[in-house]
């Protein structure tokens, strides 16, 4: 009973305190008040996912700023590495360059073009002789008594009579001048190959060099390539000669080499003797405003005067004198009536300091040698030093050696291709260089007669060398090892090596040329032989 009373009186509490007239107010608003939170519980969830999408976007950023800049961090340390390794490259690369540069002039000092005088060497350069049959030693022989050897007594009788004629000639030609005004000419002297006594070739050209200096108060100064300043590589073995009063200091005041102002006067020299008439200069054979020495106006001079020369001497001889070239000063040809005639080269020359080193004005060029950098540049020739050596030479080698005749059948060989075929870069000089390079090289024992095919052999060889290489050293220029009682001026020993195959590096159709002449003179040597050789069984 008090339980169902309990539970009557909690039914009707219930139902007074659920009534909807009791609260009113508040439950009518439930329903509004919860459509409002979920509207701004979709906005805030909407603005949370906004921000959301905006914060993983910049983070999405900063994440790829992040990964560029650790790439380029790493690109810029590889970079640094790779810097860091083409350096120790580079650094490797110029040792080893020196190191190669370093032996290759101890091998120029040491050894200067030296074949070693080992067989095995010299085996190891003859490619171009495979399938080549060389001539043997009776034919040799026998080619050089028949063909070359008779030509010998020719060459002293015409060095005789051009000699004689040249003096005549040039004191004529001093008679002529004006001893106050032109320049002095000296006593000429023979050089080259009929002076060596290796011609083989007719015609017979006897050259001559007149060395000349300037009339007083005047005198030249010389300046080549290897004096110190600075020359480009095709102008050396070149120089040039300034006309100076003998009193003049050329070295003491920079007026002559500083470009003054108007109103900057010399202290030390006046104008008057700092500047000089134009026509003076001129008269003294130089470039025009200038005081340097022109080959072209000393050519002009020289040619004039031998003119004169000739017309106060020419009722003594019976036949005619005339230039034979005209781009060359002195090539002078005598004309016989009975129609036989003689050629010689009578070359202006300038002396070097006071040894027998020339600055020549016109020198016989070969299809190797470019034009002259300027007339006022003068080529320098050795010869008379190059003839001293073969005559000192000689007294050490055996009787009869064979090294003149190496050069001999060597020279007669390469002419005979030469007028077959064309010419070629190689000249005559060259041929003489290689011989005096293996003058020097080889014992004297080995230029005995009875080795005349041996030495041919080693000339041949070494040119085909040279001419692989492109390099050819003067003998002079740069060779340390010139005998000391030739008395050659130290300033040329202590220069950088003269290559005269230079030209071959820049002009390779010249090259090509010469190389094949050079193995077409190898693969035709025994026909050219045997072809002026008497047959022996």
């Amino acid at each position: 009973m008090p339980v169902g009373i309990f539970r009557v009186c909690l039914v009707v509490i219930t139902a007074i305190v659920n009534h909807p007239l009791l609260f009113p107010k508040e439950n009518g608003t439930v329903p509004e008040n919860t459509e409002e939170i979920i509207r701004k519980m979709k906005e805030r969830e909407e603005s949370l996912r906004l921000e959301q999408l905006r914060l993983e976007q910049e983070i999405a950023e900063q994440e790829a700023t992040q990964k560029t800049l650790e790439k380029a961090a790493e690109v810029v340390e590889e970079s640094k590495e790779e810097k860091v390794r083409w350096d120790m490259w580079t650094a490797l690369s110029m040792v080893i360059f020196l190191l190669v540069e370093l032996w290759r002039q101890d091998f120029q000092e040491g050894i200067w073009q030296d074949t070693g005088g080992e067989e095995d060497d010299m085996a190891v350069l003859g490619k171009a002789f495979k399938g080549v049959s060389f001539p043997d030693k009776a034919v040799l022989a026998s080619f050089y008594e028949k063909r070359i050897l008779g030509t010998t007594g020719d060459m002293a009788r015409m060095r005789e009579m051009v000699e004689g004629f040249a003096d005549d000639l040039l004191e004529a030609l001093r008679s002529v001048c004006n001893r106050d005004a032109d320049m002095e000419v000296e006593d000429c002297m023979g050089v080259g190959s009929m002076y060596e006594n290796w011609r083989v070739r007719k015609p017979f050209v006897c050259d001559l060099i007149v060395p000349f200096a300037p009339p007083e108060p005047y005198c030249f100064r010389s300046q080549t390539w290897c004096s110190g300043d600075s020359f480009p590589p095709d102008e050396q073995g070149y120089g040039t000669i300034k006309v100076c009063r003998a009193d003049e200091d050329v070295t003491g005041c920079i007026c002559d080499k500083t470009k003054l102002g108007e109103d900057m006067l010399c202290l030390l020299h006046s104008q008057a003797n700092t500047t000089r008439p134009s026509s003076e200069m001129e008269d003294l054979l130089c470039f025009k405003n200038t005081q340097y020495l022109d080959a072209d106006q000393v050519m002009k001079w020289f040619q004039i005067a031998v003119t004169k020369a000739w017309n106060r001497i020419s009722h003594k001889y019976e036949f005619d004198l005339s230039f034979s070239l005209l781009d060359s000063p002195g090539a002078l040809k005598i004309k016989f009536k009975s129609g036989k005639s003689i050629a010689f080269n009578l070359t202006p020359v300038v002396q070097y300091e006071n040894s027998d080193v020339y600055f020549i004005s016109h020198f016989p060029r070969s299809s190797l040698a470019t034009g002259l950098p300027s007339s006022t540049h003068w080529f320098l020739t050795f010869a008379v030093y190059e003839r001293r050596f073969i005559q000192l030479v000689s007294k050490t080698l055996p009787a009869n050696a064979c090294h003149v005749s190496c050069l001999q059948i060597l020279s007669f060989l390469h002419g005979k291709q030469c007028s077959l075929t064309g010419p070629s870069g190689l000249t005559n000089y060259h041929l003489k260089t290689v011989m005096l390079h293996l003058l020097q090289a080889r014992p004297s024992q080995d230029w005995a007669p009875e080795k005349l095919e041996a030495r041919l052999q080693d000339m041949l060889k070494f040119l085909e060398k040279c001419l692989h290489e492109k390099k050819l050293y003067h003998f002079f220029i740069g060779n340390g090892k010139v005998p000391a009682e030739l008395g050659f001026p130290i300033i040329f020993q202590r220069a950088e090596p003269l290559n005269l195959f230079r030209p071959f590096v820049l002009r390779r159709d010249v090259y090509r040329k010469t190389v094949d002449t050079f193995h077409e003179m190898l693969r035709n040597m025994s026909a050219l032989i045997n072809e002026y050789t008497v047959h022996i069984p």
